[in-house]
This record gives structure tokens, sequence and C-alpha cells, in this order.
């Protein structure tokens, strides 16, 4: 049997009848997961067994299946023959709402310590979660339980306002008086009575910390310092949102040192951390962490850099593919817009960006979120050394845009070419998560600006940062490595080709060499000009052979 049970893929053997019931249970907890296949008349091990007699008709399957589910659920069925026997694929999506069986059973898959898959029972609150995943409900706009008005704190409130002056937040709202300012910024909604009752968001920006503790028991944040394996600083809170940044800010600034480096007239700071990188990915990982889910938004910096993780994966259609291109689609909507008219996190939704531009500008790596996964994202960012040279690119190229930052399209190739030294436009479209030709439109303007040059032909060709960057960061060497070895080296390797083969042809120095036709054939002339190469045959029937 050519599979494996795993997390999309079940087996259930027939032998005996599988029951309807047993079935459909089975196919409701793919479709609450990520959806995927389940092969009847297949032992656990993978053995084909075969369909029980009752199952030999397959054609009212899926009619069966949709009347047993709510909502209904379509599935797709098809048979094969195995070592001589018939079993079934019955393949089911993931659905975008949670599905019982019409008995009112709700189930999910997951994977047991030993990693084969299991059905286990859907929580309430697992069902909220999953909710707010595809967008279907927003936990932070919902009142929370036995909670009322005295449950604000006077102070959260001062701290507040001075939040909205210190980060340019929506001045309007410091016009407001304190009830038109929780109603504006989704803190309370009213009952059928008329009565203000706080909800999620509000209580967790100008919440009472007994209020929190009580009531949102998920909401908690850790700061760590490890050094050399030595805990510097281990510390748990639970305050209210304005209130935990501006403590982590506080304490994290003893551990961030700044350095300068002399651009021309001005000294640029050179901090271990961008603190502006620093703030939105903290920030991002409170408001769109997920509530439901107990566990704390772990801030740690070590030797290697700084980590912030937080409960809840990305959201549905937000990938690690899509990170820096996709919509806006925060899984709290009502949190994340008031923190966005309060001025924390980025009023258009892009603090991806900016945590970007707040590595690469300093020619350190791209931000790491290889690590995310179904139950949290984690974020490592790399303390490595700065880049003096590239960060005096960067800082002059953007002194030539009047102080305006350079687009972060421009400032990844750039880095991505500084790190990798030589890529092609498919390549750096992965890296801008974008199509070629919009790649190809961002290394045009850089071509033209000077920092980047092209080689090969068309088909074949490649990047690498220009001449000048290269004589700047003083590695003219390097240069000569990447982009000198075509002219240098191309006579050698033809030479050494016909030396090993007998002869050449020009669509082989093409393919060899990377040139297109004219230059292969213009390379071809000097070499039999020079008296290295002798031509044999006419046009397309040419061929060269060592004198």
């Amino acid at each position: 049997m050519p599979l494996a049970e795993s997390l999309g893929i079940e087996f259930k053997s027939d032998c005996k009848r599988l029951s309807d019931d047993e079935l459909v249970e089975a196919l409701v907890c793919l479709a609450n997961s990520e959806g995927g296949e389940l092969w009847l008349g297949v032992e656990d091990d993978g053995t084909p067994t075969g369909l029980h007699e009752a199952h030999q008709n397959l054609t009212g399957l899926p009619g069966l299946v949709a009347a047993r589910t709510s909502p209904s659920l379509t599935v797709t069925v098809s048979d094969f023959a195995f070592s001589g026997v018939r079993v079934a694929r019955i393949v089911v999506s993931q659905s975008g709402t949670e599905v019982a069986t019409t008995s009112g059973v709700y189930l999910r898959r997951r994977l047991k310590q030993d990693g084969t898959p299991e059905c286990v029972p859907m929580l309430p609150h697992e069902r909220s979660s999953r909710a707010g995943h595809f967008g279907l409900a927003d936990a932070s706009a919902q009142p929370v339980a036995g909670t009322t008005l005295a449950d604000f704190d006077p102070l959260e409130r001062e701290r507040l306002r001075q939040a909205i002056r210190q980060y340019g937040g929506d001045r309007v709202l410091l016009e407001l008086d304190d009830e038109s300012l929780d109603g504006a910024l989704g803190f309370t909604i009213r009952h059928g009575s008329g009565e203000r009752v706080p909800t999620l968001t509000g209580l967790l920006v100008i919440g009472r910390e007994t209020a929190l503790r009580e009531r949102v028991p998920t909401h908690e944040l850790a700061f760590q310092v490890l050094a050399q394996q030595a805990v510097r600083f281990n510390e748990f809170r639970r305050f209210p949102l304005l209130k935990a940044l501006d403590w982590l800010e506080t304490n994290f600034r003893p551990y961030n040192p700044e350095g300068e480096v002399q651009i021309g007239l001005f000294r640029v700071p050179v901090p271990l951390v961008d603190m502006g990188a620093f703030r939105e990915a903290v920030a991002n990982a409170l408001v769109h962490r997920d509530y439901h889910r107990l566990g704390a938004v772990h801030v740690r910096l070590d030797d290697q850099g700084l980590t912030v993780s937080n409960p809840g994966g990305l959201v549905d259609g937000v990938t690690l593919a899509n990170l820096l291109v996709t919509e806006p689609r925060p899984r709290n909507p009502a949190l994340a817009d008031a923190m966005k008219r309060i001025g924390i996190v980025e009023r258009s939704g892009r603090g991806v960006d900016k945590i970007y531009r707040g590595m690469l500008r300093f020619g350190r790596p791209e931000p790491d979120y290889s690590r995310t996964n179904d139950y949290g994202v984690v974020l490592q960012l790399s303390t490595a050394d700065a880049d003096q040279a590239f960060l005096q690119l960067v800082v002059e190229q953007e002194n030539r845009r009047e102080g305006k930052p350079l687009p972060i399209d421009t400032l990844i190739v750039l880095a991505a070419l500084r790190e990798q030294r030589r890529l092609n436009t498919e390549a750096l479209a992965e890296h801008i998560q974008r199509d070629p030709g919009q790649a190809r439109r961002t290394l045009e303007h850089l071509v033209e600006a000077g920092l980047v040059e092209s080689h090969g032909n068309t088909r074949n060709r490649s990047y690498t940062l220009s001449a000048d960057v290269y004589r700047a960061k003083g590695e003219q060497v390097a240069y000569t490595r990447q982009a000198g070895f075509s002219r240098l080296q191309h006579e050698q390797m033809i030479l050494g080709h016909v030396q090993h083969h007998g002869e050449i042809r020009r669509n082989e120095v093409m393919d060899l060499c990377h040139l297109n036709k004219d230059q292969a054939s213009r390379l071809l002339s000097k070499l039999k000009a020079e008296g290295k190469l002798v031509q044999h045959g006419n046009k397309r029937g040419s061929f060269y052979r060592l004198d």
C-alpha cells in the first residue's frame, strides 16, 4: 500500500462493516482539521483488506455524509484496486466553519506523542478559537462575563491618552469624554437594557490587573534574558497592554546597547535590536495572539538573538509565503483597530514591513518565522553585528530620496544579493513574495540607480550588487569573483571543453557561458581570429576545433 497514515490521511478497516456513525464522525474530524483523505477498507498499518459487501455500492455515500452532517459536508468518493481487493478513497476539504454530526458530535484531529493521529472532542473554547482563525468571529469585540465599568482603571485611562499623544495616534480621540472614548475604541458595548459592559478589548487596554487575572486568565507577558545559559532576567506580568508595553521597553533597554556610525556629517545610531522592529513585533504578538489558548506571549533575548512568540498560529489565508504581501487579517479585529488608532501598531496594517526594515537596514539577516506552526507564531530576530558599509549604502540612498525610506522590496533585494551574492529573477521574486514581473521591475530600477548589475542573456540572466557597491565595501576581489568570472574565464571554459570533447558549437557556448546568440558568436569569432580555434562547416552546421 503506497500510503502512510498522517494528519491528513486516515485508514479505516471495513472487514466487520464500519458503521455509518463511525464513518461520518471520521469525516467530520478531518473537515474540522486540515481536511484530507479517508481510505475505507485499509488497516491501520496500510494493508488493504477490502470493502465490506454492504459498501460495495459507493454511489449513495456522498448523500449519506451530507444528510448526517451539519452544515452538510461535500465529499468525493472514488474506488481503487490494491492487491486484488477493492478499497474506497473519500476526500473531504477543510471546512471554513465547525462541522458536527446531526447527533451533535464535534470532533477535531490531532497528533499523539508518538506521531499518530487521533480524533478528539472539540471543546467550546476550541470552537471559538477556530472561528477566530477563519475570521468568523471576533473574540476581542465580545463582552467579558462578570465584568462592570468598575473594572476599568482610571490610571490606565490617563496612560491611554498619553500614549495617543506620544505615538501619534488619532488625536480626535483626545477630545472625547470617557464614555465616548470607550465607544469609539470598542471598549464597551450596550446590553439590551442599555447598560454598558466592558469588552475584551476594553479590559485588555484599560482594565485593572486584578480583573485581568480573574476574567482573562489567558493573558500573560513573559520577558527573559539569557546569556551563556545564565538567567539574567525572568519575569511574568499580567498588566494591561499599554502598561505591559511600557514595562517591557523599560526593562529591555538596558540589554539593548547602542553604537554609532559616522556617515558623512551625521552619526547614525546602531542598536543591538532596532526599537521600531522590537515594538512592532511585541505589539503584533499581543494583538494577534489567540486569547482562547492558555500560554504567555514570550519575549526572550539570548546569545542568538531576540525571539518573540505567541499562542495561536497564523490566521486562515496568511502563510509564510505571503506574509509580506497579503492583506491585513487580524485575529482580533476590534483590538487591532483600537491599537492602530492609539498609535501602538502600524496604521496601514503593514507592521511586518517595519520589522523587516528594522533588520535589513543594518545589514542583518531577514526576520525568521520558520518555527511558526498551527499552535503559535515564532519570530526570531538576529543580533548579528551590523554591516556598516551596507548601512551607509542605505542611508546614502535615503538621503538622495530626501529622507524617505527605501521601498521594502528594494531593501529585501539588496539584502538578498548582499547575503547570497548572485541570484536570478525567480529567486528574488520568492524573497519579495511577488511575481517575477514585479521582481524584474524592481531590479530594473536598481540597475538604473547603479546599485545592481545584470549578467548573462535574458533566459539565464542573474544579478549581483554593482562594482561601485563592492568597492564602497572594500570587497573588489569578491566582485571580480562574482561578476568578473564570465569575462575572465569564458575563453578558458570554451578551450577546455574543446580539449575534452573535440569540438564545440555555438549553442553549446550559449549554455556553457550563459551568453545570448550574438555574444557567443562574437566570442567564437575572437578565438578564431586569434588562431585558437578553427571553424569547420558553414552557418548552422558550423563547429569549432583546436588549431
